[in-house]
This record gives structure tokens, C-alpha cells and sequence, in this order.
């Protein structure tokens, strides 16, 4: 098994905690490794996994406005239709659907959402 040599780091904007924490209740094999916290609360940095992959994050203090954008997406490879349905129903809650679930070429089944701090997911079922 080989170490992960690039991870995916996040900036948010006084949510870095909560994410982490609704993102690893959705996705098995998941949780919080670390978090450094600011004397006001915010993350100074933080390390999480999602399906065994791992990703950093920290909440952005300097006062600039970066939002997260769909030109860059995490593509989830789902093992069953319920997984598919349910991270679907969760990421999409409060947020966009950029295409709804359905069945398609490519894929058995396949959402598109926007989720409610901006991140961009690709839920998909590999066809078998």
C-alpha cells in the first residue's frame, strides 16, 4: 500500500470543524485525525478521512473571500445504490443539485450536488 503523496486541502470560512464533522458521518470509514484550533476557536489546521482518503483543512482568518467552485469536485465511487441514495440525500440537503441522480452512460447511478458550505460532489455507482 502506498502512502497518499497529494492531499486535497480546504479553506473555509469559520466552518472547517462542522464540515468535518457532517462529512465523516456521511462516509464510512471516516473520521477526524487532528485539529489545531486558533485561541479564538477557529481551525488552524486540521486532518480528516473520508473512505480511508485523506484531507486537510483549516477556517481562513485573514479576512479574504475564496469560495469553493464546481470546476473542482470530489468524485465519490459509491458500492451500492443505497450509498448512492443516501450520500446524495445528505450532501444535497440545504445545498444544490447540479445533476440530478439518475442512471447515465457512464454510470449506474450518478448525482451531481453542491453541497450547503460550497463544495462540489460527484456521487457515482460504477456500472457492473
Amino acid at each position: 500500500m502506498s502512502v497518499q503523496a497529494i492531499t486535497t486541502f480546504f479553506m473555509f470560512h469559520g466552518q472547517a470543524e462542522e464540515a468535518m464533522k457532517f462529512y465523516t458521518s456521511i462516509f464510512d470509514r471516516s473520521e477526524i485525525k487532528q485539529i489545531m484550533h486558533h485561541e479564538n476557536g477557529q481551525v488552524l489546521h486540521a486532518i480528516f478521512t473520508l473512505k480511508d482518503q485523506t484531507f486537510m483543512c483549516i477556517d481562513n482568518t485573514n479576512g479574504d473571500y475564496h469560495a469553493f467552485t464546481p470546476a473542482i469536485s470530489l468524485f465519490v465511487d459509491c458500492d451500492t445504490e443505497e450509498e448512492v441514495d443516501r450520500v446524495f440525500e445528505q450532501l444535497s440537503a440545504d445545498g444544490q443539485i447540479l445533476m440530478p441522480l439518475g442512471q447515465y452512460p457512464f454510470s449506474e447511478k450518478f448525482g451531481w450536488v453542491q453541497d450547503h458550505f460550497g463544495l462540489s460532489w460527484q456521487i457515482h455507482l460504477p456500472k457492473r
